[in-house]
């Protein structure tokens, strides 16, 4: 993805970088550690294997996700958050997610909250 010459403030640059339905996902579920694909492809529901490629190839051209191969038969390969941009990311996508936590507790949803194993950081 190209990201806009022009802009009102960088905001709209980060914005730009993680906008759409699975970014913020895939990055959350990084938060747990290195993961292979097919392990990040089981973990996040509904999300296409051409999907998850074309945005872990965006993360990793914002250097806010890094990909380790490792040698030998058969090919292993690791995703995982970057120091620096990656973990500096988690934190606001940490406080997004208290909320979205908070949001469903006013509205008496704990239930969902339960439904989807969402345990408070």
């Amino acid at each position: 993805m190209k990201l806009r010459e022009e802009f009102t403030c960088p905001l709209e640059l980060v914005h730009d970088m993680i906008k759409g339905k699975w970014k913020p996902i895939i990055l959350w579920r990084l938060r747990l550690g290195p993961t292979s694909l097919a392990k990040l492809e089981k973990d996040i529901d509904g999300i296409t294997q051409k999907m998850l490629l074309e945005h872990l190839n965006e993360l990793i051209e914002y250097r806010f996700v890094a990909k380790k191969s490792f040698e030998g038969y058969p090919l292993h390969v690791e995703y995982s958050l970057t120091d620096g941009p990656g973990y500096e990311l988690l934190a606001a996508l940490k406080i997004m997610q208290h909320i979205g936590i908070e949001y469903l507790k006013a509205q008496g949803k704990e239930s969902l909250l339960d439904e989807k194993g969402v345990v408070p950081e």
